[in-house]
């Protein structure tokens, strides 16, 4: 393009004249480019075996009287925590204290008759060390098992994480090729990666097992699979 100007213009005028020829194409150009691209997102999932127990226990008891209730569930949840320490659990914490009143209806009134109370404890623990435990958690004062979760170790995780990743970028460009190619497109470069953050949900499947009060054997616990997911999106120009 050439530009013809007057000599009584600005220089200032036909500096900025100039330039305006100039990026307006260049606009242009990016802009074509932008849409020319193509976005896809891959998925990736790895499973894992659980080699970790997440067990919930609580202590529960009905008294005539809140004293009563509370200190028959501290003495027992002293020795329950004491039990748990001795056998070097992990992340062992009280999850619910509670402690309410009773009534009952009598004559269409309600007329208070005793209190309940609780308390909760969580605690991880090795899978093949769960039933052992459980066992003699009841035997020492436990009344209620909440449940139990499955999980695998941090570095298993983060194993598979990075496998699934791998697998998410691998079925992203598959799916970018099988879409160009039946446009009969090439493509050139990739513009833009997002990773998302990987969940390794906890396994709340599992089976607990137990067996007569007078068994010896330990109640078995058993856990499962663990499934870590990702996807990483692209954007691809062709």
């Amino acid at each position: 393009m050439i530009l013809k100007f007057t000599s009584g213009w600005p220089s200032s005028l036909v500096l900025s004249l100039a330039l305006l020829s100039i990026f307006i194409p260049l606009d242009a150009r990016a802009q074509e480019q932008l849409l020319r691209t193509l976005t896809v997102t891959g998925t990736g999932l790895e499973k894992i075996s659980t080699t970790l127990t997440q067990v919930n226990l609580g202590v529960e008891i009905q008294s005539e009287t809140a004293t009563q209730a509370q200190q028959e569930i501290a003495k027992r949840t002293t020795a329950l925590v004491a039990l748990l320490r001795s056998r070097n659990v992990e992340q062992l914490q009280t999850t619910g204290i509670s402690l309410s009143p009773r009534y009952n209806n009598r004559n269409g009134e309600s007329v208070l008759i005793g209190y309940i109370g609780s308390n909760t404890v969580s605690f991880r623990v090795a899978t093949e060390r769960a039933g052992g435990i459980i066992d003699e958690a009841v035997r020492t004062g436990a009344t209620r098992i909440n449940g139990v979760s499955f999980t695998a170790e941090e570095n298993a995780i983060e194993a598979a994480r990075k496998q699934a990743l791998v697998k998410a970028t691998q079925n992203a460009r598959e799916q970018a090729d099988i879409v160009l190619d039946a446009l009969n497109l090439n493509p050139q470069e990739i513009v833009s990666i997002q990773i998302d953050n990987a969940i390794a949900p906890v396994l709340t499947r599992g089976n607990i097992l137990f067996g007569r009060a007078e068994a010896q054997a330990d109640s078995p616990v058993i856990g499962g699979e663990q499934t870590v997911s990702a996807s990483v999106t692209l954007q691809i120009r062709y």
